[in-house]
């Protein structure tokens, strides 16, 4: 991927993402490469926000489809967003094509980040399933969550990095294959041990109680709490924490889990002790669900939502949660028959795990399959 230096000689002209709108730009002229012009046609807007935004657009070279987030670039900073996507590669994460600078007319600086074109968001799939007023399917509950954990798994242990902002709108889904990737990395950090972050991070619905507590040191299990907080969402059919503001966030989590203890709150937030709650009994979580969901489903939940962030399950263990076995079977398919997407072509994120998470993570028909190499996966 280009450096700042060969970003800031691609700044092209013109800062229309409206449709029909065609932004050119050049790759390549480093090392002796030729140059090469690469242009986009605009096609559509397909989402907006206080970042900026993101649209479909068509590669007139290749043809191909691609999405293309723009925001607008403060000339002091590097754009942190664009610093974490250049390193990041995993199947179940969104992946970084190319990117160039754009300006208009009023001198402004767009940074234009090219990534591969994912169909729907699973905020859109829930919709789908709740305006038929139907519930979605255990198997595609089960395909997306994992999924979602796999992704986690990689950013936590190998770039390191916290999404803080996971949600159904920012995680992607192929109607096709089914394949998941987590997407918009704009509040995502390398959190690091002893240094503060902002509390005030992450959706309302899917923020972990330590950041309503006002944590500043928290974990990437913030992410896992979200996880959680989505995967509770699509066996429900709707949020489970629907919180109307950040006390009313805490009242909805409160209803469920219970009063925090002191210890509890000392987990979130060290410096909360003295916080006087009414004492409200947790729900029992079978009671939260229908009568008719899996033991397995209720049990990961339970281990996703916990007040304290040390008692979360890291994504990796999620993965290898008995909730997933159905996909480990060797005749696991999609319910019209096609195989599932890739799901045990792990990389870097095994590295450190022990050897019995690893005989669970990947099913013994894989590891036939392929033999020796899975077992120990390589820095790829």
């Amino acid at each position: 991927m280009a450096d700042d230096k060969e970003l800031a000689s691609t700044v092209v002209d013109g800062n229309g993402a409206v449709t029909g709108h065609i932004i050119s730009t050049t790759i390549g002229g480093k090392n002796g490469e030729p140059k090469q012009t690469i242009s986009y046609m605009a096609e559509r807007v397909v989402g907006t926000g206080s970042f900026g935004i993101v649209f479909q657009a068509k590669c007139l070279e290749t043809g191909e489809t691609v999405a293309i987030k723009k925001v607008l670039q403060d000339r002091r900073y590097k754009n942190r967003e664009l610093q974490l996507m250049r390193v990041l590669d995993h199947p179940n994460v969104i992946s970084l094509k190319h990117c160039f600078f754009s300006t208009t007319s009023k001198d402004e600086l767009f940074l234009n980040l090219v990534m591969e074109y994912v169909p729907e968001t699973m905020y859109r799939v829930l919709k789908h399933y709740s305006s038929a007023n139907q519930r979605m399917p255990l198997i595609y509950i089960k395909l997306y969550t994992y999924q979602i954990f796999r992704g986690l798994a990689y950013l936590h242990h190998v770039p390191g990095v916290c999404h803080r902002d996971l949600k159904p709108q920012n995680v992607l889904v192929d109607p096709l294959t089914h394949q998941v990737k987590i997407c918009d990395f704009g509040s995502a950090k390398v959190l690091v041990k002893g240094e503060a972050n902002i509390s005030y991070i992450c959706s309302r619905f899917y923020r972990a109680p330590e950041l309503i507590f006002g944590a500043t040191e928290y974990t990437s299990s913030i992410d896992i709490w979200s996880a959680g907080c989505v995967l509770a969402e699509l066996l429900l059919g709707q949020p489970l924490f629907p919180g109307e503001n950040a006390v009313d966030q805490l009242v909805e989590i409160i209803k469920v889990l219970g009063t925090p203890t002191r210890e509890e709150i000392r987990c979130m937030n060290p410096n909360y002790s003295d916080f006087r709650f009414p004492q409200i009994k947790a729900t029992p979580w079978h009671k939260v669900f229908h009568k008719r969901m899996p033991p397995e489903a209720i049990d990961l939940t339970s281990r996703l939502l916990q007040y304290s962030p040390s008692l979360r399950c890291t994504a990796l263990e999620a993965c290898a949660h008995p909730f997933f076995d159905e996909l480990r079977e060797p005749n696991a398919r999609l319910p019209n028959g096609r195989p599932l997407p890739p799901l045990f072509n792990f990389k870097q994120e095994l590295s450190g795990a022990s050897s019995d998470l690893i005989n669970k993570l990947i099913p013994e028909h894989v590891r036939q399959q392929y033999g020796h190499n899975l077992m120990h996966p390589t820095g790829t």
